[in-house]
């Protein structure tokens, strides 16, 4: 079978690298531009594109399809792939290139479609408290991840999974299921299913004026906004007026400590009052610093009992 991928984040490389090892005849590679990164602000190529040089795969990264549509609409037809496989490639397709694979646009959705349609499925599955996600196959249509789904697979979330711990699984159990829904199309062995558009919901994009702790919430939806945030772009808080990223945390309790929300109750083991609980920040990284265990951190600096995060007074 001849394929067209499009990808760009690291969520996509295992599909990308299934279909190689799988021996489909990847004809060519879409990723998004290049960007800059770190301080120098190197243009620095997308983990797709990596992946795809890697194995001798000619890569295209348009701006826009908007932009020289006609250019790489043409450059398709060409190809003539018989499937487009789509995993986070992070831009709409025109109707013009829906209609030119054979067996059609097979997208990798890392959510259990309707729910969460959008950019940010995993990380807002995991903020929302679901029990479960997981992966969609999906015949892309013109709307925002509303097409037909073809096959589904479902995982539970760990209560202390992180929304990068929860990419790296789905990452490979979408790799998995993308192959299984190809065989089935060729064999003509799967009926695709319309969605239901009354239990959808959108996954926004995360941003970073979301990061900020709000204390005062209850226990359960702040360690489920640390989880979600983890790794990027991370949940975070003050401590003497400096910058506290939060990476990993647990719930100790889910009783009211009678104290100020944010404030210290547990020095030794940085156990931290909320509106209603208690939670350990586990896993930090200090303005200025690495991120580490906030056993080591705790080892190097002294808290005292009673600080209020996010502010810099003691509580009397």
């Amino acid at each position: 079978m001849n394929v067209v991928f499009m990808g760009t984040p690291d969520f996509a490389v295992p599909t990308l690298e299934k279909l190689y090892e799988k021996g489909y005849n990847v004809q060519c590679v879409f990723s998004q531009p290049d960007k800059p990164k770190g301080r120098g602000y190197k243009l620095s190529p997308p983990p797709v594109k990596v992946t795809a040089l890697a194995h001798e795969t000619e890569v295209l990264q348009p701006v826009s399809f908007k932009k020289d549509a006609d250019k790489y609409i043409e450059k398709l037809k060409e190809l003539a792939p018989d499937v487009i496989v789509v995993a986070a490639y992070g831009k709409i397709l025109p109707k013009q290139v829906l209609d030119i694979p054979k067996y059609g646009c097979v997208n990798v959705h890392g959510s259990l479609l309707p729910k969460y349609r959008g950019a940010a499925p995993i990380q807002w599955s995991i903020i929302n408290d679901e029990k479960e996600t997981g992966v969609t196959t999906m015949l892309m249509a013109e709307g925002l991840d509303t097409g037909d789904m073809l096959l589904k697979e479902t995982v539970e979330i760990g209560e202390n999974e992180t929304s990068a711990e929860l990419f790296d699984r789905l990452s490979q159990i979408g790799a998995e299921l993308l192959i299984k829904t190809l065989e089935e199309l060729e064999n003509g062995t799967i009926t695709p299913i319309k969605q239901d558009d009354s239990l959808s919901c959108y996954a926004s994009m995360i941003t970073k004026d979301m990061c900020l702790i709000d204390f005062s919430r209850p226990v359960r939806t702040i360690h489920k906004k640390i989880c979600g945030l983890s790794d990027y772009p991370c949940a975070v808080t003050f401590l003497d007026g400096k910058r506290l990223k939060i990476y990993r945390s647990e719930i100790v309790s889910y009783e009211d400590s009678g104290k100020t929300p944010g404030e210290v109750i547990d020095e030794k083991n940085f156990v931290v009052s909320c509106g209603k609980g208690s939670i350990r920040l586990v896993e930090i990284q200090a303005e200025g610093s690495k991120r580490m265990k906030a056993a080591d951190y705790l080892r190097g600096k002294h808290i005292e009992k009673g600080i209020v995060l996010g502010n810099q007074h003691k509580i009397n």
